[in-house]
This record gives structure tokens, C-alpha cells and sequence, in this order.
């Protein structure tokens, strides 16, 4: 992808959204349940669009949330659902939406206590606290496009096990959602806002404590206070906002809080790498600001607009490659928890470092490789017998620190919080840490392309086969493996990974443009990296027929 010229740079005026247009399209615009592109459709997380070119609008909450309903009541789910929604401009909508079809389905409903933003893991942390002392399971929704850009809405599922639903789950709902809106809305059971606000069944639910005077339970935070360290956060104007103050306020930590009030045309982001505003903490585009503030804080982190993601700025390193925090944390979290218990596993995806391998291996840990999608590890987390979990995009979630599940989700909160234990512990940095682990176990050259691809060659790419790609060497090396299924669970990974010695690449369709992504890694250098790459889009065009 080209680098635009805005990469980096203030977000101009002309990038930002009309708030007002939005949502009046949000209400006004009428999708057509037989355009595909306008039904609703579950990808990894939930069903994304945008009002604008009707992906996103009241005719899909309505629907979706009725589905909910309809799902939850097969399932025999009787307790209450936990509802959140982020900073987004379509966020609030939808939650007026749904919370309309929820109480006209009289389903009991969790709600802010101050009607103030909830990130993605806190409603994780309170389906799980709640489903400990209760016979009557609770699940949720979660109103959020996680760091897509300020036109899009996003709305997601989180059954009883805390988790990303699966696809089972999604596919029912997905099902039922799309044959109410064929039908016109007819069966979807709704009351006007007010009314659902003042029902019975809503309830106002304090998550901000609940989730913040719980955070000791993971997290060793008497270090941190001890140290004095001074932490920078940039919550990217997203959900966390509240949080990080009480964090601060209740755990005695020395936080400076940045772009500290919300704004839903987030014109006080940096704008990425492709010239559009996007919340994405893992790029050094989108997260410049921190970055340019870095030698203010002993260490310092972001988050995306539901928080599920992380991005860890340091001194030492500026901001850190996911991958590279992902093995560094895991490293420390298996040497700082002499609680968890010696059988238990660590979860990663496949387009993930090998470098986590490596750790793992060197601390006699099993690694459990799956598919790309975080509801794949949820069930391991819940009997603890994953106690981290962490994929390439920043996203990752660990044990509470006697071994129980903490969330079942992605959480940005307790890695950044992380990084400020390892930093007060060590007295170094993870950009420090994580030069001392590649120096142990090798240093590796990671990368992800995308190449254009039609519908017919993404469906080719998905069948794939050890037999149809012949390819015995890569840069240099002898092939070990060809993946179509993941080690860990055997599931297919929706394309294939080939495995050498000293690296590998992965292929995998997008489900949503015409493109396919090609992951590579390299544990010999940028230069056998590229090599990797070259033969690997020689390969694919091959087997295509190309």
C-alpha cells in the first residue's frame, strides 16, 4: 500500500465526518435486504458498515437486536444482558435502537450508570463476574467498529462464555436478522426510548468500578505505584476515557491522560498510513502524537476506540511492533506468575511471530495455533487451561494472576497496565526487554502485504493444498510444513501457511476487499524476508494459474 502524504500529519478538515449527515442517514436511509452488500453480514467481529452507503443503519440494529432476542431465548439464556457502545458517531444511535428492542423483548439490560461509554473487555470482565455467582447466564452487546474510522458503526455479540461469539452463534443471528428485514421489521418487538430508559428490567450497572477495583487481580500494580513511574495514555478518544482517571485515582498511579474528552469526528487523531482517520494503536501513523511525546513518560500506551487493542510506546523504542510485545509480555508473565498452574497453554494465532513459539518453547509451555479470530481462544481461557492469548493485530488478554479467566476478550487496558508492571519490576522498558529476548532467541523481520485478488481467485486461494503449490524450498531452506488447518485445533485457516526453519508466510483471502493478505516472517534478516515474500507471490500466481 502506497504511504499517503497525510501519513502521520494532523488529520485536515477535509477528512473529518459530518456528524449530523451521518446520522441522519442512520435513521432516513431504507436498506435493500436483496443487495448483498446491505444485508447484515458477521465478519470476526460483528456486523460493520456504515449509514452513509447502507451498511449501518436503524433497520439493521433493529433487526439484529431482535435476532439477539430471538437467539438468547433458544439458548435459554435467562440473565441479564450487559449492553456498551463506544465513541463512534453511530454508537449512540444504535444503542438507543437497542435498547428500545431490548426492552420491548423485556429482556433484562445492563446499562452504564452515568449512560457513559463501556470498552469491548469490560463487558467481557462483567459477563464473567456475574456468570461466577449466578445460575440465570448473562451475555451482551458491545456497539463498536473497534478502530475502523469515524463513518462506521459496529455491533457484537458476546454470549454467556464472555467471548466473541462463534460462528454458529453469528450465522444464526445473521440468519434470523436478515429474514426480519425481509419481512419488513414485522416481528420485531420495540417500545420508544424513554420508556425502555425508565423500564423495570433496565438497570443502571456500575461497570467503571467493578472492572477498575478488580484490576489488582491481574495486574501487580503495588510495583508501579512504588516506582512512581509516570505513564502517558492516549485513549484515541474511545471508551476508555473514564477509566483511565478512575485507574488512576484508585490505584495511586501517576497517569497523564491525552485527547482526553471524546469528539466523534476524532479530529485530534493523526492520520494513517492509507490517508484516512482510523483509531488503530498499533500504527505508528495513527499513534504519532504519543510517540512524539514518548521522552515525557517512563512508558506509555494507547488503545483503540473499544479498547480491546493496545499499542506500547517506549523511550527506548518508540512504539513497539505488536509481535514483538507479544512475545516480550509473554516472556515476563511466564517468569512474574508462580501461580499459574505448569500444565496450562499460550494462545496464538497463525499469522502470529514464530518468536512466541520461541518462548514458549524456552519456558515449557505448549502453544495452542489457531486460526485468525479471537473466539478460538475463548473456551481455553475460560477452564484456564489458555493463560494468554494474543494475536498479530495488538489484540491479546491474559489469567488473572492465580490462574482464573480475567476476560474472555481482547484487553487493552490490563496490556498497557502490563507494561508499566514490567517497567517498575525490571527497571527497564519492554522496547528494552524486547532487545535482550531477540538477542536470546533470534530477531525476527515480520511483515504483511496485501495483492490484488478477484472473487474467483480468493475462493482458489481458500482451497489450496500442499499438492497444488509443489514447493519444496523457500528462500534458501527446506520446507517443513504446509498448513491448511491449525496445529492447535485443526480448524482451517482460511488459506495456507509454509513453514521453514528460519521462516514462513501465510496466505489468507479478505473477506471484505479484493485483495489477499500475505504474512512473512524471517528470523535471518530483512533481505531473506523479502525473498520470502518474492517466492511466495510466485507460488500463489502459480498455483492460481497465473
Amino acid at each position: 500500500m502506497n504511504l499517503s502524504p497525510l501519513a502521520g500529519k494532523p488529520a485536515p478538515a477535509s477528512l473529518l465526518i459530518d456528524v449530523a449527515r451521518l446520522v441522519t442517514a442512520y435513521y432516513a436511509e431504507r436498506p435493500d435486504p436483496a443487495v448483498a452488500a446491505q444485508r447484515v453480514a458477521f465478519g470476526t467481529s460483528g456486523h460493520r458498515g456504515s449509514a452513509l452507503n447502507g451498511g449501518f443503519n436503524e433497520m439493521h440494529i433493529l433487526a439484529v437486536t431482535q435476532a439477539i432476542c430471538d437467539f438468547r431465548r433458544a439458548q435459554g439464556v435467562a440473565g441479564p444482558l450487559f449492553l456498551g457502545r463506544d465513541t463512534h458517531a453511530l454508537s449512540q444511535p444504535a444503542f438507543t435502537t437497542a435498547l428500545e428492542v431490548l426492552a420491548g423483548n423485556e429482556v433484562e439490560v445492563r446499562i452504564d450508570r452515568e449512560l457513559g461509554y463501556t470498552p469491548t473487555p469490560v463487558i467481557s470482565h462483567a459477563i464473567l463476574t456475574h456468570n461466577r455467582g449466578s445460575s440465570a447466564a448473562a451475555d451482551g452487546i458491545v456497539i463498536t467498529p473497534s478502530h475502523n474510522p469515524p463513518e462506521d458503526g459496529g455491533f457484537k455479540y458476546n454470549p454467556p462464555h464472555g467471548g466473541p461469539a462463534d460462528t454458529e452463534a453469528t450465522r444464526a443471528i445473521e440468519r434470523r436478522a436478515n429474514a426480519l428485514m425481509a419481512e419488513g421489521l414485522r416481528e420485531v418487538k420495540r417500545i420508544a426510548y424513554a420508556r425502555a430508559l425508565a423500564a423495570t428490567a433496565t438497570r443502571r450497572h456500575d461497570y467503571i468500578g467493578g472492572y477498575v477495583d478488580d484490576l489488582g487481580s491481574v495486574v501487580d500494580l503495588d510495583p508501579v505505584r512504588s516506582a512512581a513511574l509516570r505513564i502517558g495514555v492516549d485513549a484515541l478518544g474511545g471508551a476508555a476515557l473514564a477509566y483511565w482517571r478512575h485507574v488512576a485515582e484508585r490505584h495511586g498511579l501517576d497517569i497523564s491522560v491525552v485527547n482526553d474528552a471524546p469528539d466523534p469526528t476524532f479530529r485530534f487523531m493523526t492520520v494513517d498510513r492509507d490517508g484516512r482517520i482510523r483509531m488503530d494503536c498499533s500504527s505508528p501513523y495513527a499513534m504519532a502524537g504519543l510517540i512524539g511525546l514518548k521522552e515525557r513518560f517512563d512508558v506509555a500506551f494507547g488503545n483503540d476506540t473499544d479498547t480491546d487493542r493496545h499499542g506500547i510506546v517506549t523511550r527506548s523504542a518508540g512504539l513497539l511492533a505488536p509481535n514483538a510485545y507479544l512475545a516480550t509480555a509473554l516472556s515476563y508473565l511466564l517468569t512474574h506468575r508462580p501461580q499459574w498452574p505448569a500444565g496450562a497453554c499460550v494462545g496464538k494465532t497463525v499469522v502470529s511471530s514464530s518468536l512466541i513459539d520461541r518462548v514458549a518453547a524456552q519456558l515449557g509451555r505448549r502453544v495452542f495455533e489457531t486460526p485468525v479470530g479471537f473466539k478460538w481462544f475463548v473456551q481455553g481461557l475460560l477452564e484456564g487451561s489458555t493463560l494468554f492469548a494474543g494475536e498479530e493485530s495488538a489484540g491479546a488478554t491474559f489469567a488473572r494472576r492465580d490462574g482464573s479467566a480475567w476476560t474472555t476478550d481482547k484487553d487493552g487496558i490490563i496490556l498497557g497496565l502490563l507494561a508499566a508492571e514490567m517497567t517498575a519490576r525490571t527497571g527497564r522498558d519492554p522496547g528494552e526487554l524486547y532487545r535482550e529476548l531477540a538477542s536470546r532467541l533470534g530477531e525476527p523481520a515480520y511483515e504483511r502485504i496485501d495483492a490484488p485478488a478477484g472473487a474467483a481467485q480468493k475462493a482458489a486461494l481458500m482451497e489450496l493444498s500442499q499438492d497444488r503449490l509443489r514447493l519444496e524450498m523457500l528462500a534458501g531452506d527446506p520446507v517443513r510444513a504446509v498448513l491448511a488447518t491449525a496445529p492447535g485445533n485443526g480448524a482451517p485457516i482460511g488459506g495456507i501457511k509454509v513453514v521453514s526453519d528460519n521462516g514462513w508466510f501465510a496466505v489468507r483471502p479478505s473477506g471484505t476487499e479484493d485483495v489477499y493478505k500475505l504474512y512473512a516472517e524471517s528470523f535471518v534478516g530483512v533481505p531473506h524476508l523479502r525473498r520470502i515474500q518474492e517466492e511466495a507471490q510466485e507460488t500463489i500466481a502459480r498455483s492460481l494459474g497465473h
